[in-house]
């Protein structure tokens, strides 16, 4: 019998590639799986799931791939050539479905080779850092305190007690996994008595517990940059916790907490602020001086400024460290009451009311209208 083509197997276009490969196979890996088809059924579905096995195993090799888009079956089969197709398909059942099966059912281990010994990056840290507005404007440098893993000083980094040594683990014989097998199926896993260093340590050392590493302390330097938000993290590659069995250690993040300002509000790379401004240059108008965080500006107030007035400084705000440009500053205008006045102060608002009061609602622009409005409301 004719054997169908491999692409057609997997349902997948010959571009495909190789993540949408693996995908495939895993999706038809599931659906023909033993466990899942009994009865009569069973026997079609394990037809199927040993077909979808050879289609992946043959395209997921990027030499058996391109010799079989050449030459089709005959270019992987040994039975009919040699050459890129020739000899064995490569690692076996177990090794071809352990990749798949251990994406479906987790764990970060990674191996040199397969049937190897397992390594394990290391965990990630978080640090949070509080910082001023000013600072994050500017950005700044740094130093801080972290947790650092340095070499056993009594048994130099091998976890054995000094004068002992680790021996190889008899569960896996230290390959650091084992075979869990049920008929044609078979997955690896890590080796539950070593976990997956491969050895064991009979008598460990006293001083770091079997672990080889110390915990200490250490100090980091850290360049925060100009314009970093409330929120941000920086990324410090291979700070984080040591790997096991050899992996690469974490990283490191550092978390930035913005502390409130006393005067501004940070809104994306725009700040804002109240200003107050008395009763009287609200009325007459006049020049004030506002801060901002590289000195003061002059802002004009124009005579019969209300509260709630805006005005905008372009550029006073915070360049971003995305941004190709600053923020601007807005500063809202909060008219003051004056308060703790004086017997003559009072006589003095009494007359300037009087004289309001002759030339009606012309003097309060919102006066009129309010009235006119809350009359149509009750009537």
């Amino acid at each position: 019998m004719a054997k169908r083509d491999f692409y057609e197997i997997l349902g997948v276009a010959k571009t495909a590639s190789d993540d949408d490969i693996k995908k495939a196979y895993r999706k038809l890996a599931m659906k023909y799986h033993p466990d899942r088809n009994q009865g009569e059924a069973a026997k079609a579905a394990e037809e199927k799931f040993k077909e979808a096995k050879e289609a992946y195993e043959m395209l997921s090799d990027p030499q058996k791939r391109a010799a079989y888009d050449q030459y089709g079956h005959a270019g992987v089969d040994p039975n009919m050539r040699g050459g890129p197709g020739g000899g064995d398909f490569g690692g076996g059942f177990g090794d071809a479905f352990g990749d798949i099966f251990g994406d479906i059912f987790g764990g970060g281990a990674r191996g040199g080779a397969r049937g190897g010994r397992q390594v394990y990056k290391g965990s990630d840290l978080s640090y949070a850092m509080d910082i001023t507005l000013e600072e994050a404007a500017n950005g700044k440098d740094a130093q801080i305190r972290i947790p650092s893993w340095d070499d056993c000083d009594t048994c130099h980094g091998s976890g054995a007690k000094p004068g002992t040594s680790a021996k190889t683990c008899p569960t896996c014989n230290g390959n650091g996994v084992v075979q869990m097998r049920q008929g044609f199926f078979s997955v690896q896993q890590t080796c539950p008595h070593c976990h997956g260093s491969g050895k064991i340590i009979p008598e460990p050392c006293t001083s770091c517990h079997g672990q080889g590493k110390i915990k200490k302390q250490k100090t980091l330097e850290i360049k925060i940059p100009a314009g970093i938000d409330d929120g941000m993290r920086i990324r410090s590659s291979g700070n984080g916790e040591p790997g096991r069995n050899g992996g690469p250690a974490g990283d490191l993040f550092i978390e930035i907490r913005v502390r409130k300002h006393d005067i501004f509000e940070r809104d994306g790379d725009d700040l804002h602020c109240q200003v107050p401004v008395s009763i009287t240059t609200a009325a007459l108008g006049g020049e004030i001086h506002v801060p901002t965080l590289t000195g003061k500006a002059a802002i004009d107030i124009p005579e019969g400024t209300q509260t709630g007035k805006q005005f905008r400084l372009r550029g006073r705000g915070i360049k971003g460290v995305r941004s190709s440009y600053p923020g601007d500053l807005y500063c809202h205008i909060v008219v003051e009451t004056p308060v703790k006045l004086t017997e003559p102060q009072r006589e003095l608002l009494r007359q300037l009311e009087a004289s309001f009061q002759q030339n009606g609602h012309q003097h309060s622009p919102n006066d009129k209208g309010w009235f006119e409005k809350a009359k149509a409301f009750f009537s």
